[in-house]
């Protein structure tokens, strides 16, 4: 495949992550942080991300399965969540973390337990849709082009 094809590939493929809502504008920010003085910016800070998020919902496994659940803990930690999902543009799972935050409020365990499920496979599909979209990014790299720039008003 030419670098243009893969180009274009990139640009489709990450306006479908915006249409679906698996992002949102925050994640644009985040890339016009980049430059070619730190060229892996973004991977490197959602690379930071999965790995928090992989411990944050261990700890909510964790804590959910105990007898007399902490909630106040648990809404702490999907609190944690939420932000740093929020910070990187990662829409469904924060509004995942919304609905289930509002659930540790009404010290429902039950409506938690379905909540962690949501957040995970959210979390999860947004995981594999943006290492994806870096495995693209490098394919371009290797092959001698560079990253298309995306605008919001797509």
């Amino acid at each position: 495949m030419e670098v243009g094809q893969m180009q274009r590939r990139l640009v489709d493929y990450t306006k479908s992550l915006f249409m679906e809502g698996f992002l949102d504008g925050q994640f644009l920010q985040l890339q016009q942080l980049q430059d070619e003085s730190n060229p892996d910016f973004v991977a490197e800070v959602v690379s930071l991300f999965f790995e928090d998020s992989e411990k944050l919902l261990n700890d909510l496994t964790m804590a959910l399965e105990q007898p007399n659940a902490d909630l106040k803990k648990v809404d702490a930690n999907v609190h944690q969540l939420k932000g740093s999902s929020s910070s990187i543009g990662a829409q469904r799972v924060k509004n995942a973390c919304i609905a289930f935050r509002n659930f540790c409020e009404e010290q429902n365990i039950e409506a938690c337990l379905r909540c962690l499920q949501q957040v995970k496979q959210e979390y999860y599909l947004v995981k594999n849709k943006l290492e994806t979209l870096f495995r693209l990014e490098q394919q371009i790299v290797a092959a001698g082009g560079s990253i298309p720039t995306m605008e919001m008003g797509f």
